[in-house]
């Protein structure tokens, strides 16, 4: 057999390994391929806001009706009176809006503190086009090493800051998801660029699973499922949504109504009747 043969069987063995492994990863936090995770992680950011001041319960209503996974800070982790049932995915980067750099994520925990919390994921968020986001590349790169062959990173990728003048802009969206997944995450959270044929883009433009935040401000019910349905349709992996869950009038029926969509391929119109 000559070297190159050796060679060859040894980075296919090799390979074989590193996808089983990511694979193995990957199904921690995804049901069949798919996620519903609810962002838990606002009252870090803007305090004890309408819908996060009963953890226990909140949590309990969105893993009744669907959701596959929690974002949640350490904090929260500690005070939940009993381990979720779904997936637990501890965020470790922050900023507040009261800082005078409130687009500035600083990383407030580690991976392996993460992983004594009980995780089974992490999270970091990087704003592109801040004028810190050179600091926050490198905290998602490093965060990134450390979960290799551990445990799943989830990438919140959002085009904000000075530089960005449409942060809906298809293109900038698409850049902004490469990057996550250029930088080793196992998922990328980005926002949904309005239509499923611009958001195909972004998803055909990032290797790894992509899921949409949860987009402009609005109570409009139905708005809020066509666009968690364009979002899947295009490809996506589901959803990581906070406001749009914890503050509406029902978190678990709009859980409920969103899973539907995800997991089972309903209609729009199938998802409303489960808020009726």
């Amino acid at each position: 057999m000559h070297f190159s043969d050796i060679s060859s069987s040894i980075y296919s063995a090799l390979s074989f390994n590193f996808v089983g492994v990511i694979n193995s990863i990957l199904n921690n936090i995804l049901k069949n391929g798919k996620i519903l995770a609810v962002a838990l992680d606002h009252g870090l950011t803007i305090g004890p806001v309408n819908g996060l001041t009963s953890m226990n319960k909140l949590v309990n209503d969105v893993q009744n009706n669907g959701a596959t996974a929690i974002i949640i800070h350490k904090g929260i982790s500690k005070i939940l009176t009993s381990k979720p049932k779904i997936q637990q995915i501890i965020h470790l980067s922050a900023s507040t809006t009261l800082s005078v750099f409130p687009d500035d994520k600083a990383l407030v925990g580690t991976v392996d503190n993460a992983i004594q919390f009980g995780a089974d994921a992490v999270s970091v968020h990087v704003n592109i086009g801040s004028s810190h986001d050179h600091n926050m590349l490198k905290n998602l790169s490093q965060i990134a090493d450390e979960c290799y062959e551990k445990i799943p990173l989830l990438a919140m990728m959002y085009p904000r800051g000075e530089k960005i003048s449409n942060e809906y802009d298809p293109k900038i969206i698409a850049h902004v998801a490469r990057i996550g997944a250029e930088l080793g995450a196992d998922v990328v959270k980005t926002l949904y660029t309005g239509n499923s044929e611009t958001f195909k883009e972004v998803v055909d433009g990032c290797p790894v699973p992509v899921v949409i935040a949860g987009g402009p401000d609005t109570n409009n019910d139905l708005d809020i499922l066509n666009m968690v349905y364009g979002a899947m349709k295009a490809g996506a992996a589901g959803v990581s949504i906070g406001r749009k869950i914890f503050q509406h009038t029902n978190p678990g029926k709009i859980t409920k109504a969103m899973s539907s969509i995800i997991f089972e391929n309903k209609s729009v119109d199938d998802a409303m009747e489960i808020l009726k």
